[in-house]
């Protein structure tokens, strides 16, 4: 679909509109993964006897680790819609609540918050604000991310 009317009226479709549920089985070694990806040492993302002396008691993710587990379909699907359109991370807001633990079942519901068109200098821009609640086992909200996209 590349009629930008109609994209447009599709993105209207989807606002306020949550997507079915994911859930997101969380290993200790997925985090280690992703730690040791973006480069960050704290061995309270990686080592296990060290995490039993804090707190927290177990390994837990790093504060962006939940970025890497929930903006899967939806996202997909925004961009399926117009693939001809570039697309630019416009920015990301987290509230956090508790911390995502080695052994969580998290369970993700996205929904478009809104999508707004705007006039650039060089033409048209689509702003989409995509926001995922995240949900552990125990139905404790962990955490809000919202994540906006710009169509241009």
């Amino acid at each position: 679909m590349t009629n930008k009317e109609s994209v447009t009226e599709e993105y209207a479709k989807l606002v306020g509109k949550e997507q079915e549920p994911e859930v997101w089985e969380v290993g200790k070694e997925h985090i280690k993964w992703f730690a040791q990806a973006i480069g960050d040492p704290n061995p309270l993302w990686r080592d296990k006897a060290f995490a039993e002396k804090t707190r927290y008691k177990n390994i837990i993710g790093p504060p962006l680790y939940l970025i890497d587990v929930g903006l899967v379909k939806l996202v997909d699907r925004l961009v399926e819609m117009d693939p001809l359109r570039a697309n630019i991370n416009g920015g990301t807001e987290i509230e956090y609540f508790k911390p995502i633990e080695a052994g969580d079942t998290i369970t993700t519901v996205a929904k478009l918050a809104s999508a707004e068109e705007k006039k650039g200098k060089t033409g048209s821009l689509t702003f989409l604000v995509v926001e995922v609640k995240y949900t552990n086992q125990k139905g404790e909200l962990v955490a809000i991310c919202r994540n906006t996209f710009i169509h241009r």
